[in-house]
């Protein structure tokens, strides 16, 4: 007997729609759906032939103006049979079904019933909750273009599109997040880009499975190759010029909806070092900073390191006038080298942390008033010595040249784990720790392509705009090792 109640039960079911995309619109079904929705609102307005119009729409999602101005007028006015010839907004489409009606409603549409057809239809009228155009205050130049993105993106879309108007500049939309049904446009030269970049993309992008994604950060999560890295593999940024720039060497930018920051892929180690300015300034200018960044860079790492190997495993490859300061400065220190500079550096990231969390003057005075009153006062206590102090500084100020803000962050853990083997194995362990380091790169990809090209694999070409900026003019070919279908960027190939 329960055997056969189950099984009509089940009969039953399968003649009921199994979810809202098999549902069909009524106007109970949308009441249940608002439930408990305070800025959801359902009004009624009657044509000029006395024909009942239901309208259904989220106050806080639709310009309130334009519904005045593009229904509720037209609608008073209206004579004609069907409402759909009076509605004066610019996108309107048939709903057929709920979750349709659904989606539409929460992307900022008027829902509208013709009882007489018995028929619904969606009339856009979002309201864009964009702020101006700013410059962008990550990617700080003093030449260039001045614009950046906003976390509406469409318009970001279209300061790219400005940049390079061309009808092969295609997007293709996904939406990801069950909960957060996030807007992702995936744009790319049709013509250009290597087909197999595009293809890896969209497999990606097609398989993720999360609810809530709120920046553009997230979606990188998903589509990195080797998530457990401290690289990252996709470049983020929030200038136009920049995506402008990456699409027309070959690459494809990724546009995530409420979020200013797009990302391009695929990107490699050496982009980490590269300014947006380097493009602007004079060739030898631009090669000359990149090379300090660089420099920067590998001081950042291994400066601090150093100082702890060579106090406790190698005093004597110290210079003997160094060597008399040294000693004079460490002869009544309570601590060992490494966790004198271990605690120096735990407070210098404190210090830098509780800066930017703080209020912008805020954050600028205890940066200053903390760097200097806290070095200070340690080296009157006797914690740790004068010379600490100056190499410490030196590091943190070159890690900050490295235009990649992600990567700054990346550069303290990286520093960190040098300092643990210089302390246990001296310069040693510094070398054992860069061997690790580019073995670490060397095994990254980035959409499935080698993170540290082109060192290695090895493309001469590219090395023109690798540690130096060469001429504009010399860079006749666009990246090999981006295998772009049209290699040549003059408009005909010259010899």
């Amino acid at each position: 007997m329960f055997w056969k109640k189950s099984r009509s039960k089940a009969e039953h079911g399968k003649n009921e729609p199994r979810n809202t995309a098999q549902a069909a619109v009524t106007i109970d079904a949308l009441r249940h759906a608002i439930a408990n929705m305070d800025d959801a609102e359902i009004i009624e307005r009657n044509t000029k032939n006395d024909q009942k119009v239901t309208l259904l729409y989220i106050r806080t999602l639709i310009d309130q103006e334009r519904l005045n101005e593009a229904i509720i007028e037209p609608l008073t006015r209206c004579s004609q049979d069907t409402i759909y010839e009076c509605i004066a907004a610019s996108k309107v489409s048939k709903i057929i079904t709920l979750e349709e009606a659904q989606k539409q409603l929460m992307l900022g549409s008027v829902l509208l019933n013709d009882s007489l057809q018995n028929q619904w239809w969606a009339a856009r009228l979002e309201n864009p909750l964009s702020r101006a155009i700013e410059t962008s205050q990550t990617e700080t130049i003093l030449y260039g273009p001045k614009d950046s993105f906003s976390e509406e993106v469409e318009q970001n879309i279209t300061m790219i599109r400005s940049r390079i108007p061309l009808t092969t500049l295609k997007t293709e939309k996904f939406t990801v997040g069950s909960l957060s049904k996030t807007t992702v446009v995936l744009m790319y030269i049709e013509g250009l880009i290597n087909p197999e970049f595009i293809s890896i993309a969209r497999n990606k992008l097609s398989t993720i499975d999360f609810d809530l994604f709120l920046d553009s950060s997230h979606i990188a999560t998903f589509m990195e190759d080797h998530t457990h890295s401290v690289f990252p593999q996709f470049q983020q940024t929030d200038r136009p010029d920049v995506c402008a720039f990456s699409l027309g060497i070959g690459k494809l930018t990724l546009l995530v909806d409420n979020t200013p920051f797009a990302l391009v892929a695929p990107m490699t180690f050496f982009h980490l070092f590269q300014s947006p300015e380097d493009y602007i300034h004079r060739w030898l200018v631009a090669s000359f900073l990149r090379c300090i960044r660089y420099i920067s860079y590998f001081l950042s790492i291994t400066t601090v390191p150093l100082y702890v190997a060579l106090t406790t495993h190698h005093y004597q490859m110290i210079p003997l006038e160094i060597f008399s300061v040294l000693l004079e400065s460490r002869s009544k220190l309570p601590l060992t080298p490494f966790w004198e500079a271990f605690l120096m550096l735990i407070t210098l990231e404190i210090i830098r942390e509780a800066s930017l969390r703080m209020p912008t003057k805020s954050g600028q005075t205890l940066g200053v008033i903390g760097g200097i009153v806290i070095g200070q006062a340690t080296v009157e206590a006797g914690f740790v010595s004068k010379v600490l102090i100056v190499v410490v500084g030196i590091s943190a100020i070159a890690s900050f040249l490295v235009p990649n803000y992600l990567m700054t962050k990346s550069t303290t853990l990286i520093q960190f784990a040098f300092l643990i083997l210089s302390s246990f194995l001296g310069v040693l362990g510094i070398v054992f720790g860069m061997i690790g380091l580019l073995a670490h790169l060397n095994a990254l990809t980035s959409l499935k392509q080698p993170y540290f090209a082109p060192v290695a694999p090895f493309y001469g070409k590219d090395w023109i705009d690798l540690f130096i900026r060469g001429p504009l003019h010399w860079m006749k070919t666009r990246p090999d090792y981006l295998r772009p279908l049209q290699k040549w960027r003059y408009s005909r190939r010259r010899r």
